[in-house]
């Protein structure tokens, strides 16, 4: 007979359980293992609650009724008539040979009332004679030639997601532990959160196969153990349980399905969280740190001891004390954030589970784009909403303040200082405080750019912060270490303004409570979407062996250098990669990319369209608002994009009945015709062209090629240059590049020639250039565009980083005259770069850029340009004269058009 609750708790139980969420992935997997026979749902504890839900949620989707479950049966089922109730092995058997299901719990909770503080509570065996009643059933139909595989499917219901804490409380004296919660506790947990409530379903076991693997194993094991056990015939017992064999099948069962099940439990609530003392004891008894200690404290005990509580001191200044109750409230203010702030947010499904499937095999350390200071609650809102550990993030001291710093502390924040230079204690703490997390289990996240990004393009790596990492995880043999890449994008950022500020020359404003009581008047603005991508997950192991470390060798400073530096231009790379194309990053680009006064609104869907197909055949990875399933444009997205832009302000619309002589009229709403014509005011292009920069780097390798062919297509005077060699046009690519190398992250997978000459092939199969007896020529084109047009084109989308770097090469022509530190040259090139502008030398005013002029400034040093004596920098011998010092800007002036559109499209 199938379970049947007691009609009372029928309708009160089904009510609640209806509202809970069930993925649609849970359903399909138990479905697909129905098809192949009986299912056994295992779970951990015993636990009526459980219990319910499953027949709920069976029953609510036309699942095979359960027909057992151990230790609960007076609770669900009337008792027999009979003399002679069948055991639970028997009655297991009956169920599944009458085509129902079964249940199985694994644990009954710990006898101890009051567990002893900190101790790691443990459950007694119950599932053993079910266990064995299945193994016979397996090994009967075997024999039978019956094709029977029973699934068992390890099962978990995450009612809360607050992890396990190994502080006991008076609640959980009353009510059950975490780990295991009385009945009382886990319905509250379940009435309180029912609409967060996670039901999961992890890898199934199939015990046929389980048995083929594992069964002459377990006889060896008994005919070993046999002999011993008049010696220590408790021990023997507790190895082999009842049952010689089946005993030892049946424990090993149950230990693989623990195992699955507690990995799943851990890649959704992380371990058990550990008092924030405890934490710190642990860490300062490190070998690492102690020797550190011990060497700077020399041979007095009472230099040790000071070092000792610096080292405390220290540690409770960083430390991470994550608090659910502080999280729960910080999910609701994100849910907040993303309805009223954001239209939507589009995440990578496909990325998350493979973040999940990590998750099960060991320690994360995830490696998210730093764009915006919404980063850190976006990212722990899209795990929390996908039930995956919450990680403990690195933040940088400058957001410790009040009460900020309070407040992120307990959201799982700790907090590091920008540079350890010159304080080796410090830096031997966070190292013992890092290696210690990954040995726990916690995920990490920190930002390897270090700073946001003011560009929209991603940052160089800081490698400070992930060395430790790797180096940790090189000292922890038996966890897995797997590092996440993570692109997160926005159509529009919430610090807008304040970039366009600090990219003009502007000061970078300090994070204090006068600037956070701002956010009011920025959440009145609306941003458009959100995204969030994965990139391809690398492995500590697989990056070992890549650079030849063995299992188990101690890495040389030199190969762990060699490791670290391939890791972090790997985890750009995949930003990169993983980078989702928005509509608003095409509109940004249109837009600031034409050689129009205005551009049309038909004209503006045409080459959004363009580029759309485009980076598709680039491999690149589009949101789900820009495209149809199909891969076709959805113009209408567009749209919205655009006018996401004007109702900002970073667009102007002019509109049938406007005059260049007359104020535009108002209207009550946002014009959306057809006819309507965009332009960019001077002031806004700098804003627009952080969401250009987001996808900038999918067509630099095509930019630079472009650039270089223009540079002998036309000149300023209007000459005819004959059209260069392949082999003239490589050695100029190469120059750019060169020149380029601190501003875009290349390709690390390939050398420069063979990058070229792929991208060159492309082009040609494109049909964007044509190759003529080694001569290279304009091409047919593609989608209504010829070859000078994309050439025109993807030359425009670098001409400002070109224009950037003719303004820092005119401002070193003061270095003539004196050296200048580098932060008083670059006030002095922006103030150049200005009169530039204004004087039509340049053409486009996001050129007038801090960290564009930073980059060119470094690029000359390292062209050799320039050097930095005693913190100044000065111009090289070769280029210490009035009459040389302006070949440098010559030289970059000889890339750029007179007009950027003199090809465009």
């Amino acid at each position: 007979m199938p379970l049947r609750p007691a009609s009372l708790a029928v309708r009160a139980y089904d009510t609640v359980f209806r509202q809970i969420p069930v993925d649609d992935a849970w359903i399909e997997a138990i479905r697909a293992l129905v098809a192949r026979g009986p299912v056994v749902y295992v779970l951990r504890n015993v636990s009526l609650v459980d219990l319910l839900a499953l027949h709920a949620f069976t029953r609510r989707f036309g699942l095979p009724s359960l027909g057992f479950a151990n230790d609960l049966g007076a609770w669900v089922q009337a008792p027999g008539l009979s003399f002679r109730q069948p055991t639970p092995g028997e009655r297991i058997r009956q169920a599944l040979e009458a085509g129902h299901s079964a249940v199985l719990f694994l644990k009954r909770p710990p006898e101890r009332l009051l567990p002893r503080p900190g101790s790691v509570q443990r459950g007694r065996s119950e599932g053993d004679a079910p266990l064995r009643a299945l193994i016979a059933l397996q090994r009967e139909a075997r024999a039978a030639g019956r094709a029977l595989d029973i699934p068992l499917v390890p099962q978990t219901f995450l009612w809360t997601q607050r992890p396990g804490n190994l502080r006991i409380s008076f609640t959980d004296t009353l009510f059950g532990p975490a780990e295991f919660p009385g009945e009382l506790r886990a319905a509250a947990q379940v009435l309180l959160n029912y609409k967060h409530c996670v039901v999961r379903a992890g890898e199934p076991l199939f015990l046929g196969a389980f048995l083929a693997e594992q069964e002459e194993a377990a006889r060896t094991a008994v005919a070993t153990a046999e002999p011993q056990k008049p010696r220590d015939e408790d021990a023997a017992e507790r190895e082999l349980g009842e049952g010689g064999v089946d005993g030892v099948l049946a424990r090993r069962l149950t230990y693989a399905l623990l195992r699955r099940l507690e990995r799943e439990r851990r890649s959704m609530v992380g371990p058990a969280q550990k008092p924030a003392d405890r934490v710190r004891e642990e860490v300062l008894r490190s070998p690492k740190l102690q020797a550190v200690i011990r060497e700077l404290a020399g041979a007095g005990e009472e230099g040790r001891v000071l070092l000792e509580r610096k080292a405390r001191r220290t540690l409770r200044s960083l430390q991470a004390d994550p608090d659910p109750a502080t999280l729960r409230a910080l999910e609701l203010l994100a849910d907040t954030l993303a309805s009223r702030v954001y239209t939507g947010i589009d995440v990578d499904k496909e990325g998350i589970e493979r973040v999940r499937e990590a998750a099960k095999k060991g320690s994360l350390v995830l490696l998210p784009s730093h764009k915006s200071h919404v980063d850190y609650l976006l990212m722990s809102w899209v795990l929390r909403k996908h039930a995956l550990q919450l990680p403990v993030i690195a933040a940088g001291d400058n957001l410790a303040f009040f009460p900020l710093g309070p407040l992120f502390r307990r959201a799982g924040a700790f907090f590091i200082r920008r540079s350890f230079k010159g304080d080796r204690l410090y830096a031997s703490v966070v190292d013992a405080y890092i290696r210690r997390l990954l040995r726990d289990g916690h995920a990490i996240e920190f930002f390897l750019e270090g700073g946001r990004s003011r560009t929209g393009k991603v940052l160089a790596p800081k490698l400070g912060l992930l060395n430790m990492v790797v180096e940790a995880g090189l000292g922890l043999e038996n966890r897995t270490i797997s590092f996440v890449p993570i692109s997160i994008g926005y159509e529009r950022m919430m610090e807008e303004g304040s970039f366009a500020r600090e990219l003009s020359g502007g000061v970078k404003q300090k994070e204090s409570v006068g600037e956070l009581l701002k956010i009011g008047g920025v959440l009145q603005e609306k941003y458009g979407r959100a995204n969030m991508a994965f990139g391809q997950i690398l492995s500590l192991d697989e990056l070992r062996e890549a650079v030849g470390l063995a299992p188990g060798e101690v890495a040389s400073p030199a190969k762990r250098r060699a490791l670290v530096t391939r890791l972090a231009h790997r985890v750009m790379s995949e930003i990169n990669r993983a980078t989702l194309v928005t509509p608003g990053s095409l509109v940004a680009m249109a837009l600031l990319c034409h050689n129009r006064r205005g551009l049309p609104h038909a004209a503006l869907l045409a080459q959004c369209a363009r580029l759309t197909t485009l980076v598709q055949r680039l491999g690149a990875r589009t949101t789900p608002s820009l495209t149809r399933p199909s891969g076709e444009m959805r113009e209408l997205a567009i749209r919205d994009a655009v006018l996401l832009y004007v109702r900002g302000g970073l667009v102007r619309q002019h509109v049938p009945g406007d005059t260049l002589t007359g104020k535009a009229r108002k209207r009550g709403r946002i014009y959306t015709g057809d006819d309507v014509i965009y332009t960019v005011p001077q002031e806004s292009r700098i804003l627009l062209d952080l969401s250009k920069n987001i996808i900038v780097h999918l067509l630099v390798d095509r930019a630079l090629i472009s650039v270089a062919l223009r540079a002998g297509a036309v000149s300023e005077s209007g000459e005819a240059w004959r059209p260069p060699s392949l082999s003239e046009l490589e050695e100029r690519v190469r120059w750019l590049s060169r020149l380029f190398k601190l501003e875009f992250m290349f390709r690390a997978d390939a050398p420069f020639e063979q990058i070229f000459e792929e991208t060159t092939r492309a082009m040609m199969v494109d049909g964007e250039i044509a190759i003529d007896a080694d001569v290279v020529r304009f091409g047919v084109g593609h989608d209504g565009l010829d070859g000078r047009g994309w050439v025109g084109f993807y030359a425009a989308v670098l001409r400002n980083f070109l224009e950037g770097y003719r303004i820092a090469a005119r401002a070193t022509r003061v270095l003539v005259q004196e050296s200048l530190p580098e932060k008083e040259l670059v006030t002095r090139a922006l103030q150049v770069g200005e009169q530039m502008f204004l004087g039509a030398e340049i053409e486009r005013s996001e050129a007038v850029s801090r960290p564009v002029i930073e980059n060119a400034l470094a690029a000359f040093v390292e062209q050799g340009y320039l050097r930095r004596d005693d913190g100044k920098l000065t111009l090289s011998d070769a280029f210490r004269a009035e009459e040389t010092v302006p070949v440098i800007e010559a030289r970059i002036a000889g890339y750029l058009q007179r007009r950027s559109g003199d090809l465009g499209w």
